[in-house]
């Protein structure tokens, strides 16, 4: 008996082929954000869009609206300087984490996550071994990066994340500009696109 290969199967054992590789890259991305926050990420989300969204406790319709508004800002500002790859929702990974300090040391509200200091030792970032960040790369492909779980002021995670996203935007589409805005500890900060 003669078999026939049809294109349709071919096309779904090739997309199947490549999703190990996806998962092991979302592993990696995983491993890398709960390494830094020191949180087990067991919920997992989408976005309206499109985006994943890998939490400690399950965000809230709103805070996934939010996502996308910040990943819409983004994209339009990315085409405004030229770039066209990586903007697209399902490209990114947001990481929520639970909070190290809810508030600055001003005493507004600002959720953020407690880092190793790393190229920020003995700046005046440094708060003795680390320093406390909105947000944070966390891997590349995905396109994945850590922030800190809010409960208001949501105009903020807007911020943050097209924020973060910047650096993986500039990755993907303008390597020199990328590495001379990488991080922050040299001066400069966000927004790095206008």
């Amino acid at each position: 008996m003669k078999y026939r290969v049809s294109a349709y199967f071919v096309l779904i054992i090739a997309l199947l082929a490549q999703v190990p590789s996806a998962k092991g890259q979302s592993a990696s991305a995983l491993a890398q954000a709960e390494r830094i926050s020191g949180d087990r990420f067991t919920v997992m989300a989408r976005t309206p869009m499109g985006a994943t969204v890998y939490a400690v406790n399950q965000p809230n319709a709103t805070m996934l609206s939010t996502i996308d508004a910040g990943l819409t800002d983004l994209f339009a500002v990315a085409r405004k300087n030229g770039y066209r790859k990586n903007l697209n929702y399902a490209n990114y990974t947001i990481f929520i984490a639970k909070p190290d300090r809810l508030k600055d040391i001003d005493g507004k509200y600002s959720p953020d996550i407690a880092v190793g200091a790393a190229q920020y030792a003995g700046s005046i970032y440094d708060k003795g071994g680390y320093i406390y960040a909105a947000g944070m790369v966390v891997s590349m492909a995905p396109g994945a990066f850590l922030i800190a779980e809010h409960t208001k002021d949501l105009n903020r995670v807007r911020d943050i994340v097209r924020y973060e996203g910047e650096h993986i935007v500039l990755y993907y589409n303008d390597r020199p500009r990328f590495l001379a805005t990488q991080d922050h500890s040299k001066g400069g900060g966000h927004p790095i696109l206008q």
